[in-house]
């Protein structure tokens, strides 16, 4: 299992749990510079941090749904650190990515924040620093997970609509009345307000506004009424 598949998979369990210990990775092929990033953030007491000496390593390791961020060397050998942050951030979106490094390259700095790092910090920096951008980059991940969770739970009403429910939803969103809705499904308005109602109930929207929210979240198109 590829870990994008992996991370998939882990977003199938429940929700955070209320209380969580929210993960910080370090990826630096310097055992010193691991030892004394792990040290420094196990003694912080309020995260839990692991180590790796290679991308590789870090990828194929399965991840808890918590929180985390990344703390990425830019001085791995046989690696592009950019490439390799892009690469990680399309993998595991969940995760925020602080890039580190002995240099402080104007342009690779620019690259990095483009490319969404929350910070880069040259070395060598102090705990204040790294525990500001641990902390920023940690309520982004929340952040993050919170909306995928949000779109996980979305999606799974959405399974519970029927054909013909789907048909009717992507009809009222786009504005439709409910005489309309029947005209173009070819059944009366009675059964058009009964399938709205259990799209409505289904869905768990208290109104019709929520409903075209959900819809645009999930974009949902007119092919829809094309099913049987």
């Amino acid at each position: 299992m590829s870990s994008a598949h992996a991370y998939r998979y882990q977003l199938e369990v429940p929700s955070i749990p209320p209380v969580v210990t929210p993960m910080v990775f370090v990826i630096d092929n310097d055992a010193s510079v691991r030892e004394s990033l792990e040290f420094s953030i196990r003694r912080e007491g309020c995260w839990q941090p692991q180590t790796f000496k290679s991308a590789q390593e870090f990828l194929s390791q399965p991840r808890p749904l918590v929180p985390g961020c990344l703390i990425l060397s830019l001085s791995l050998p046989n690696q592009h650190g950019l490439e390799l942050q892009k690469q990680i951030a399309y993998e595991c979106p969940e995760l925020s990515i602080i890039l580190i490094s002995s240099h402080g390259d104007t342009a690779a700095i620019v690259q990095a924040m483009k490319a969404g790092a929350v910070d880069f910090l040259v070395k060598p920096f102090g705990k204040d620093v790294l525990f500001s951008a641990i902390r920023e980059s940690l309520e982004r991940s929340r952040m993050a997970l919170d909306r995928e969770i949000g779109m996980r739970d979305l999606r799974d009403c959405y399974a519970l609509l029927t054909p013909r429910e789907r048909q009717v939803m992507a009809l009222v969103v786009s504005g439709l009345l409910n005489k309309q809705v029947g005209g173009e499904l070819g059944i009366s308005e009675i059964t058009v307000k009964a399938h709205r109602g259990q799209v409505m109930q289904k869905m768990k929207a208290n109104s019709l506004a929520d409903l075209v929210r959900m819809a645009s979240r999930l974009q949902p198109t007119r092919q829809d009424i094309h099913l049987a």
